[in-house]
């Protein structure tokens, strides 16, 4: 499970690479959609505490100032072996995690590219875990 504080527009068995921020920094994994859903907060929590990885404290200050969760729900996930480093990443080529989400691209570095087969790799968020 993966919150937001943004509506996601994406499609079931959307491919999706997991980025760990600070500090680790890395790839961490890949996943496929298996589908968004929007709730209150309250509800979020209530329905989803225990997958979130957070604590109501965090979650609260996560979604402070929206009235709205937006949860990926998540399947078919594998951590990779090692993590793949930002700086393996940006010594291939350009390339910024983002805050949120975003499409990977074909600028983006060939072995991030190459974590999802090609002919969904266009179609690829890479999406940032806390």
């Amino acid at each position: 499970m993966e919150l937001r504080r943004r509506p996601v527009n994406a499609h079931s068995e959307t491919p999706i690479i997991l980025y760990a921020s600070s500090p680790t920094m890395a790839i961490v994994g890949t996943a496929r959609l298996r589908d968004v859903q929007t709730l209150d907060p309250s509800e979020a929590w209530r329905q989803y505490q225990a997958c979130l990885g957070l604590s109501r404290l965090e979650f609260d200050a996560y979604l402070d100032g929206n009235d709205r969760a937006h949860l990926l729900r998540l399947h078919r996930v594998c951590t990779l072996d090692e993590p793949l480093p930002l700086r393996r990443l940006r010594e291939e080529g350009r390339f910024q995690p983002p805050q949120s989400f975003r499409y990977l691209a074909e600028s983006d570095p060939h072995t991030l590219r190459t974590l999802i087969p090609a002919t969904t790799a266009r179609r690829v968020n890479v999406a940032p875990r806390q």
